[in-house]
This record gives structure tokens, C-alpha cells and sequence, in this order.
């Protein structure tokens, strides 16, 4: 199981600015404003993102961290450093909960915490074990005030039915947690071939 190896779904970057302050298009897209209100922005909800880790000093980001940690042999292998050093999940963080401040884009749900939990590389590419493993921390992590992980974001996929990842995103949905995932956007362009992606291919999961 060790030997196949996971990675983020492929993705392009439209553009780098060096500051902004805006609400994205994609939070228009999918009406969250509308329901900032009732739903107080996210406050007390926990995400854990499984990537690349998170830039725990991103202006819009430093506030919304509520723990995290590394899987992978990155940093020495230090469990307690999940730094991002590939930037990819400190984008899908700042998509989910970047802080309404006036000082950049705002996410998805800017009161919402997250759970930074580093099971990519820097090369974007990590072992099924530690994809399965974070899984695991994930529904078992609790916070200093006894709060608990209400949803698991994975950018990531690979090709291979893996039954003990499978296994995992099975109990966390028992758990009550919500496993949202990439659909995944490679193919070889023939209709009569399947272009499955794993976690995204299961049932049990909310694939985009």
C-alpha cells in the first residue's frame, strides 16, 4: 500500500496578486453571503484540510488555525510542523475560511476554523498511508474546548481503490463528518474508459 502514491488533483493558476480585497467570484458562485448571516459565517464549525499543510502566518489565514499536523517525511519528519511548503493548502484553506478583515479575499465560511493536516508533500504527492492515517486524526482530534471535526476537504486523488482509505472515509461519515473531495480533473478524452479517482469515486463521499 506504501508504494502508491496519491496526489493533488491537476489545477491551474489564473493569477498572483500582491494584495487584494474582495469577495471571489467563486463565493458569489455558490452563494455564501446569502446565508452568512443565519449561519454566523461558520463560527464554531472545524475543517480539516488534508494537503499540503497551511501557512500558519498568512494574514488571512494566522486566526482561523486551530491546530494541525505533518504525516509526511517533510520538515524532518516533524509531526508538529505543517508548514505549507508547496502552497496548494494554504489556497484550499483560504478558500474555505479566509477571515472577513478587509485585508484580502474572504472564504467560503470566514468564522470556521481549520485543522491543518500535512499529507502532501512539497512535490504534492504523498503515500495512501498517510492520506489514511490523517483521515483517522481527523475524526479522533478533539480541541481545547472539546470541539470536533464536522468536515474532511481533500483536494487530492489517485487511481487506486485503496480498502483501507475506503474504510476510513467510511467511518468518518459514520462519525457524523462530512468527507468532501476532488472529483478529479485528468482523462485520456475516450467516453468508453472510466476515469475513477480515489476518494472521489466513493460513494459515501461528496465529490466536486
Amino acid at each position: 500500500m506504501t508504494k502508491k502514491r496519491v496526489k493533488l488533483i491537476p489545477y491551474t493558476i489564473q493569477s498572483i496578486v500582491n494584495s487584494t480585497n474582495e469577495i471571489p467570484k467563486g463565493i458569489h458562485l455558490v452563494q455564501a453571503p446569502a446565508i452568512w448571516e443565519k449561519s454566523n459565517q461558520g463560527e464554531g464549525i472545524v475543517i480539516a484540510v488534508i494537503d499540503t499543510g497551511v501557512d500558519t502566518d498568512h494574514p488571512d489565514l494566522k486566526d482561523r488555525i486551530i491546530g494541525g499536523r505533518n504525516f509526511t517525511t517533510d520538515h524532518n519528519g516533524d509531526h508538529t510542523n505543517f508548514e505549507d511548503n508547496n502552497g496548494h493548502g494554504t489556497h484550499v484553506s483560504g478558500t474555505i475560511t479566509a477571515s472577513l478583515n478587509n485585508k484580502g479575499v474572504v472564504g467560503v465560511a470566514p468564522k470556521s476554523q481549520i485543522l491543518g493536516l500535512k499529507a502532501l508533500t512539497g512535490e504534492g504527492s504523498g503515500n495512501y498511508e498517510w492520506i489514511i492515517n490523517a483521515i483517522k486524526y481527523a475524526v479522533e482530534w478533539r480541541g481545547p474546548k472539546n470541539e470536533r471535526v464536522r468536515v474532511i476537504c481533500m483536494s487530492l486523488g489517485g487511481p487506486h481503490d485503496v480498502p483501507e482509505m475506503h474504510k476510513a472515509v467510511q467511518n468518518a461519515v459514520n462519525q457524523d463528518v462530512s468527507v468532501v473531495v476532488a472529483a478529479g480533473n485528468e482523462g485520456d478524452g475516450e467516453e468508453d474508459t472510466f476515469e475513477y479517482a480515489y476518494p472521489g469515486a466513493y460513494k459515501e463521499v461528496i465529490s466536486v
